[in-house]
């Protein structure tokens, strides 16, 4: 059985490649022939991170074998809902619209336990000189990019009403307060078909996680890469 694949064409300015039955996994190419020439590396990488972590997971069969089954557009809107406005909209899948299943549900709380360990580990040890240092080119520094993460999951939850209200400041406290509001909805919503219009977007639980457990993965590899720049790595 191949893995299924939704492509998102326009996304970060290039293209992402879904994995749709395992959340967090993901290619990113700037043209689409590579993001699909990625697919299989990132399948290869993600179950290993999955072992790392003593996650059990296994694959329907060889990384090679996947088959693109959706593509999505990325377009703009303005804030009468016309084309070609400023606010992007990101993919929508018809595998979106599936109701999250009890045994998603526990993997996923696994993955998202995975990568925010991953997310501490990427900071552990650095002083707050280097984690507020922004790099010349850098939109955020390093505690930037952990804020960023936290009201991004935050933003997720907002699109089916299940955001914290005034998280706390403390970055770690903001984090930790999103995750386990993300973590409850998640266990909430199994078996529940809840597709939701937000400012001419669609959202489901299926996207919230699919969406969240990306966004972590993304930025601890962004961590990685801040820190190398600074020195420390």
């Amino acid at each position: 059985m191949p893995y299924r694949v939704g492509l998102e064409r326009g996304a970060e300015g290039g293209h992402l490649a879904w994995v749709l039955d395992y959340p967090g996994c993901f290619a990113f190419g700037p043209t689409e022939r590579e993001v699909l020439a990625r697919i299989p590396e990132a399948i290869r990488d993600y179950f290993a991170w999955l072992g790392a972590h003593g996650i059990p997971a296994a694959g329907p069969g060889v990384p090679e074998d996947f088959r693109v089954v959706e593509i999505f557009e990325v377009y703009t809107i303005n804030e009468r809902f016309e084309r070609g406005g400023a606010r992007e909209i990101n993919a929508w899948f018809l595998d979106d619209w599936r109701p999250l299943t009890e045994e998603e549900v526990e993997f996923a709380l696994q993955v998202l336990a995975a990568s925010r360990k991953d997310l501490q580990a990427a900071v552990a040890g650095l002083p707050d000189p280097v984690l507020d240092a922004v790099l010349p080119g850098q939109r955020w520094s390093m505690r930037g990019v952990l804020r960023h993460v936290a009201r991004g999951e935050n933003w997720y939850l907002s699109r089916l009403g299940r955001e914290v209200k005034d998280p706390p400041a403390e970055v770690w406290a903001h984090l930790e307060a999103v995750r386990r509001a993300l973590e409850q909805a998640l266990q909430d919503w199994v078996g529940r078909s809840l597709v939701i219009g937000v400012e001419g977007e669609f959202w489901s639980p299926r996207k919230v996680l699919r969406r969240a457990a990306w966004h972590e993965r993304d930025h601890v590899a962004h961590l990685h890469q801040l820190r190398r720049a600074l020195g420390w790595e």
